[in-house]
């Protein structure tokens, strides 16, 4: 069984994951840390917990999703995994990051790339990657079917969708994804989402205004 850990990181409240099940293995999902009490926080949770960090796994690469990911590499000594449509986030990360008013360090180039249908595996679980393009082009998502959670990334929010306005953003890809791949999912599916508390996939296809 999963175990899911969300910390909330960096001055965009961004959702940072650290899924792990009873193997002790555990990947980190859009580390974002950027203060210092973030990156210790986050290390007693590894340590307190026993736990064997052996990926990083990122639904995009917006500057806020990947603040802490140079130093979970250093920290563990582990890959980063995002898809290849995304790449010139991360070659832009200093640029995108200025442009809100932060300084970020660069960020290595993605060292393995995730593709729709590929899986995600650790311990004893298997994360399916669903690419659903639209707040950006390589946005992927990743869903657990035997305990029924998406990680959703900055796709769908509680109540609403991501921004597309951001250089290659597309709102009908977007929209058309979320209805053709997510809504197709079983509507008791919890969604950890990007920003904010999680929902369900139920309740954003009878109240999400975007997309009823």
């Amino acid at each position: 069984m999963i175990r899911i850990e969300k910390f909330v990181v960096n001055p965009l409240g961004e959702n940072s994951l650290v899924i792990s099940d009873e193997t002790g293995e555990c990947i980190f999902i859009d580390p974002g840390f950027f203060y210092d009490e973030e990156k210790d926080e986050i290390r007693s949770y590894i340590t307190d917990n026993k736990l064997t960090p052996v990926k990083i796994t990122n639904t995009h690469c917006h500057f806020d999703h990947i603040m802490g990911v140079e130093f979970i590499r250093d920290e563990y000594g582990i890959p980063l995994h995002a898809h290849a449509d995304d790449a010139f986030w991360i070659e832009a990360a200093q640029e995108q990051a200025n442009r809100f008013g932060f300084e970020v360090e660069p960020i290595r180039p993605i060292d393995a790339f995730l593709s729709e249908n590929d899986t995600i595996k650790f311990g004893n679980t298997t994360l399916e990657v669903l690419h659903i393009p639209g707040h950006t082009p390589g946005h992927v998502v990743f869903y657990n079917r035997e305990t029924g959670v998406l990680i959703a990334g900055d796709v769908l929010f509680y109540g609403s969708i991501g921004r597309t306005d951001l250089p290659r953003g597309n709102h009908n890809d977007l929209i058309s994804n979320i209805k053709t791949k997510l809504f197709k999912l079983p509507d008791n599916t919890k969604v950890y989402c990007g920003h904010g508390p999680e929902t369900t996939i139920g309740f954003e296809k009878s109240t999400n205004p975007f997309l009823t």
